[in-house]
């Protein structure tokens, strides 16, 4: 049977409750969801979903681990959603030093760099994204800066991208309700998550039949 490593990495979006004692409890977020959906999609691949994102996670935080939690695991794949912490941050009052959009896209840059050096993983890269949600509406100048910063580095790295926040934004006039996907505008409710999970696993369908192929 083929087999496939799959890392999901990035901050609490992408950590959603996992047990950190176990780094294959993938949480209740979207990897559950897209670990389903692609298990479903591809019966005869023998798939090891890893979810080493951690809560509060900024770029340059995912990068001073990357050595042990993505390299040393050389994955076939890998998937990052990382950001909107690098944004959040500049408006709490924690003391920690602010992350400017330059230095948000040096520290992305080079992480992906290092992985294409020290792996032969395939990158897939989720956007950003931005819920309706009055009290985070002030953040909304600054996620519009990142996205094309984002958009960019996956030009350069991905074998997949995800525009997560424009997926979104066409989803937002058509739910049932205020706040269905998410309470906070940031953090995904079960139907975010399952949102997220389902847009993940159509769009790394075509990467994953390739990868199969190639072991058969």
């Amino acid at each position: 049977m083929k087999k496939i490593k799959l890392l999901f990495q990035g901050d609490s979006i992408t950590d959603a409750g996992r047990d950190r004692r176990n780094y294959f409890d993938l949480g209740a977020g979207y990897p559950k969801y897209a670990a389903e959906q692609i298990k479903a999609d591809f019966p005869d691949v023998e798939f090891t979903f890893i979810n080493l994102g951690i809560s509060g996670n900024r770029s340059g935080q995912l990068f001073d681990r990357s050595s042990a939690d993505i390299i040393d695991l050389q994955p076939d794949v890998i998937s990052i959603m990382i950001g909107i912490n690098d944004i959040w941050h500049r408006y709490k009052k924690t003391g920690a030093v602010p992350t400017t959009d330059a230095q948000f896209e040096l520290n992305y840059r080079t992480l992906l760099s290092e992985i294409r050096k020290r792996t032969s993983a395939k990158i897939m890269i989720l956007c950003p994204y931005l819920l309706d949600c009055e009290d985070k509406q002030h953040m909304r100048p600054d996620l519009d800066r990142m996205v094309p910063i984002v958009e960019g580095i996956a030009k350069d790295f991905a074998d997949v991208y995800v525009p997560t926040d424009a997926i979104f934004a066409k989803a937002l006039p058509h739910q049932p309700e205020p706040l269905y996907y998410s309470a906070d505008g940031v953090h995904p409710n079960k139907n975010g998550a399952a949102f997220i999970g389902l847009e993940y696993a159509k769009a790394i369908q075509p990467l994953l039949e390739s990868l199969s192929e190639d072991r058969r």
